[in-house]
């Protein structure tokens, strides 16, 4: 009887035994699972916060952009009058506007360059404005290139309508200043 009484002993500790380890097997499987979803709902914390940096930042760009847009804008508006063209009658930004406008009449009729230059040299107001074109779209650009990694944008702007009508505007100052 006492055999039968420590083998009932010794089954029930070892029922005890493996419950125990399966009960710990499976909270240590959850505590896992649980580490790998927290990992994971981190890692996508992260990730949502640099979409959000990065929006910011665009948004950020895009407001100060405009700003820099308008800017170069009242400076292209008295030169425009002067030389007697019209924007482009397009949905694009303004901006774009006026230089696809003085970009199309100069290759259109390359004596736009000649109206410039004469304008430049006569009047002090249309060589002020297009110095402070200049400078304001070199600026510009020279921010684009130091801020951006890769350089596609700068590289964009400076091979379209802002990089052709620096051209433009630089080559008029050259030939304004070669006949003083």
């Amino acid at each position: 009887m006492q055999e039968t009484i420590i083998f009932i002993f010794f089954g029930i500790i070892l029922i005890t035994l493996i419950t125990i380890a399966t009960y710990t097997y499976r909270t240590n499987a959850k505590i896992a699972d649980m580490n790998k979803t927290l990992s994971h709902q981190y890692n996508l914390i992260v990730k949502m916060q640099s979409v959000l940096k990065n929006k910011y930042a665009t948004n950020a760009v895009a407001e100060n952009a405009e700003m820099i847009y308008q800017d170069l804008l009242q400076n292209l508006i008295p030169i425009m009058a002067a030389i007697d063209i019209m924007p482009r009658n397009t949905s694009e930004h303004p901006l774009w506007r006026a230089l696809g406008g003085i970009m199309d009449e100069y290759a259109k009729n390359p004596f736009a360059l000649e109206k410039l230059r004469r304008n430049i040299k006569l009047d002090t107001e249309i060589a002020r404005s297009v110095d402070n074109y200049m400078r304001r779209a070199d600026n510009f650009l020279h921010h684009l290139t130091t801020t951006e990694p890769d350089g596609l944008l700068s590289s964009t702007f400076t091979d379209g309508l802002l990089g052709q009508s620096l051209t433009f505007f630089a080559q008029a100052k050259q030939l304004a200043a070669q006949e003083n």
